[in-house]
């Protein structure tokens, strides 16, 4: 199904594109025929920054499934965050947000859906 419907999210954030980070303020979502995930329809979304004219971008193509999945494990590390790290307005310097904590042998702490 193809609607070539749009949908518009407002964000506030950063992505790493081929020339490096830059920062993003708008998603563009929408389902149709991918460019190049091997599937019939995909979910993408478009990583702007709308600001600027959107010259750059940063894509990604998703199965239902996995958008869907994604969608789950987005809104389960929101829910586990701390609130009093979890910031209620963007930063006003022009230095990039720190990365994500590292656990001691380096590498990030995951969970999935399969996890206990």
């Amino acid at each position: 199904m193809c609607s070539y419907i749009v949908r518009k999210a407002a964000l506030t954030g950063s992505a790493k594109g081929p020339n490096g980070w830059m920062r993003i303020d708008t998603a563009n979502v929408y389902f149709d025929h991918p460019y190049h995930a091997p599937l019939e329809h995909a979910l993408a979304i478009d990583f702007i920054n709308a600001a600027d004219g959107g010259r750059e971008r940063v894509a990604v193509e998703l199965s239902a499934q996995s958008a869907r999945g994604l969608v789950n494990q987005i809104l389960a590390a929101l829910q586990s965050g701390k609130p009093s790290t979890i910031p209620t307005r963007p930063r006003r310097n022009d230095r990039p947000a720190p990365g994500p904590q590292r656990c001691q042998a380096g590498n990030l702490k995951t969970k999935s859906d399969n996890d206990p």
